[in-house]
């Protein structure tokens, strides 16, 4: 195919303004799928994609269009993810292409994953077509709408194209739109041969499968290909293109984009982001990828029956293959055994691993609460980082502890302004700008501490705004705090894998209601359970948990008072030495608990 008639493009916009949707459509219109084979939210494969109503994984497809002028195109289309916590996703999926599609709702208008998904699009230096869909709602309001993207984007409202991909009106328009505004890939054809892996899969038969775009020469499946990272070899078992499915095919050329399954069984040795090139005719130099995804929360991660540690082992690598941005590490705890700890982009691709590992490899796993990374500054002044509460030092030792704060833009209606200004206040929020982009719209600019942000400041900036308000959030910078370590014991046994690290502030409260949780999900026992939370060594709250009580006196009909106290003296000796060597189980509930401490 001729380098001038292929277009290679990306979806992007905030969560829900209908990317799979207008995939769906565009599908339609090039006969890629027959109507037969046609489903909703074609692109979305996994059982949670369709479940949740989200797109998880960018996935890639190969489109056939005949436009207006009588040529033929190629297109090939990378359906991204909208949700902040995805936003990895995109950033890959974007170095493939040459042009996106910046899709918005017309009853919405721009919101915050708009605004973060576009600024994404003109580092990558990409054409950008603005769409305005579900116009054929009763509250849409296209015009409106394209002038706020004109105010916001500086991209002329007459230029957007309004759709609804739900009936299929006006959707050709785009594909118009990609022919003609949209670039062409223009890379040399005579070089040697140059491939940017942008994602991948594990497939059982065929190894680990590399999803790549060609920038330079071309490859037969008879190649033998170069890893250029680390210096792998390997003869393909097959090089093909998705349509949507995988399809076998001889060769890939310069500007398409497809895949190589390797063979490989191991996930270290396919790097998304790594360049391929051929062992015949070596590239020198290796295209610029993209920067790692840094994790933001951490958690452990541990089977509920030790046993299943190597099958937890095997699960992680393989989703780690598909998802660059997680990362994890053995761990051991004095209440869970072993286990790993567990890096995320934050809470939603923390829920999204936890429910991949339990429904598709079958495991029991008990996830503790949810920390950030720290700055430890040590009282040589050596700078370490702390991924683990338990890791933080006692009181003292160390000079200082930095903690990270997210710059947070939040898109609301300005009737929700107060809502807002409470839940940031009460999270330490410090209020950084203001901007009305359009009439009784506001966007207000946030510093928020981390640790406050990914508990549950979505769910209630959700619930305080009816659903009208939405966020975007970045990192800033690390400061200094006065954090201190929250140690919960139960039964005089700390549990580490309830420790958390918490404002000075925030201490008692936080101690309290732990405390509270904790008493209600810790079943009784024969003797009474004391459950204390401490800062160093002064504990600030406590509860007990009441032990079951046997009447030992029920067959004392009458008699001496005597036999009553010595039975009851008996008893009280038992649990006595019970209590000194009885063991209480935490259960799961206790350990979720710590994630629904909310500030009423």
């Amino acid at each position: 195919m001729d380098q001038s008639r292929i277009r290679n493009f990306c979806i992007i916009a905030h969560i829900d303004h209908g990317k799979s949707t207008l995939a769906d459509r565009l599908l339609q219109l090039t006969d890629t799928v027959a109507d037969r084979e046609m489903q909703a939210q074609l692109l979305d494969s996994m059982d949670l994609e369709r479940e949740k109503g989200v797109t998880i994984k960018a996935s890639a497809v190969r489109m056939t269009y005949t436009a207006e002028d009588g040529n033929q195109y190629v297109m090939n289309l990378i359906d991204t993810p909208g949700h902040v916590d995805f936003g990895y996703e995109v950033s890959r999926a974007l170095q493939a292409c040459e042009g996106a599609l910046l899709v918005v709702d017309a009853t919405q208008g721009v919101e915050a994953q708009t605004l973060a998904n576009l600024y994404l699009a003109i580092d990558a230096d990409l054409e950008i077509i603005p769409v305005i869909n579900k116009i054929d709602l009763p509250a849409a309001m296209p015009d409106d709408v394209a002038e706020e993207v004109e105010a916001i984007t500086g991209i002329d409202a007459l230029d957007c194209i309004p759709v609804s991909a739900k009936t299929g009106e006006n959707c050709r328009a785009i594909l118009e739109a990609i022919v003609a505004q949209m670039s062409p890939p223009n890379e040399s054809e005579t070089n040697p041969f140059r491939a940017l892996i942008f994602d991948s899969h594990y497939d059982k038969y065929k190894g680990v499968i590399a999803y790549v775009r060609v920038f330079e020469g071309s490859m037969n499946a008879r190649d033998i290909v170069h890893f250029m990272s680390n210096e792998e070899e390997v003869d393909p078992i097959e090089v093909g293109i998705f349509e949507p499915m995988m399809k076998k095919v001889k060769t890939l050329n310069t500007g398409e984009v497809g895949y190589i399954a390797t063979g490989f069984k191991s996930v270290q040795e396919v790097r998304v982001g790594d360049t391929i090139t051929l062992k015949k005719n070596m590239a020198e130099t290796p295209l610029s990828g993209f920067s790692p995804a840094k994790p933001m929360v951490f958690a452990g991660f541990f089977p509920a029956d030790n046993e299943e540690y190597n099958e937890l082992k095997e699960a992680l690598e393989k989703l780690q293959l598909n998802d660059a941005a997680l990362t994890y590490e053995p761990e051991v705890s004095n209440a869970l055994n072993f286990g790993f700890r567990v890096g995320f982009l934050g809470m939603f691709h923390m829920e999204i691993i936890q429910e991949r590992l339990e429904r598709e490899y079958d495991l029991s796993i008990v996830a503790t609460a949810p920390s950030v990374r720290y700055e430890l500054v040590d009282a040589e002044g050596d700078v370490r980082m702390i991924e683990s509460p338990a890791e933080l030092p006692e009181d003292g030792s160390y000079e200082e502890i930095r903690e990270p704060w997210m710059r947070v833009q939040i898109f609301t209606p300005d009737e929700y302004y107060g809502v807002i200004m409470d839940l940031a206040t009460k999270r330490r929020g410090e209020l950084i700008s203001q901007e009305y982009p359009a009439p009784k719209r506001v966007i207000l600019t946030y510093d928020l501490p981390l640790a406050e942000l990914i508990v549950d400041f979505y769910d209630r900036l959700k619930s305080g705004t009816r659903g009208y308000a939405s966020m975007d959030y970045d990192f800033n910078e690390y400061r200094p705090s006065d954090l201190v370590k929250l140690e919960v014991l139960v039964n005089k046994a700390e549990v580490d894998a309830l420790t958390m690290i918490v404002h000075r502030d925030m201490a008692y409260q936080r101690g309290q209601k732990l405390v509270t949780a904790l008493k209600d999900k810790i079943p009784r026992q024969m003797f009474e359970v004391p459950i204390q939370a401490s800062v160093g060594k002064r504990v600030i709250s406590r509860a007990n948990v009441r032990a079951m009580r046997k009447d030992v006196l029920a067959k004392c009909y009458g008699g001496d008072i005597t036999r009553k106290k010595k039975l009851l003296e008996k008893q009280k000796k038992g649990k006595k030495r019970m209590k000194m060597i009885g063991n209480v189980e935490v259960p799961q509930e206790a350990f979720m608990s710590v994630l629904s401490l909310g500030d009423d």
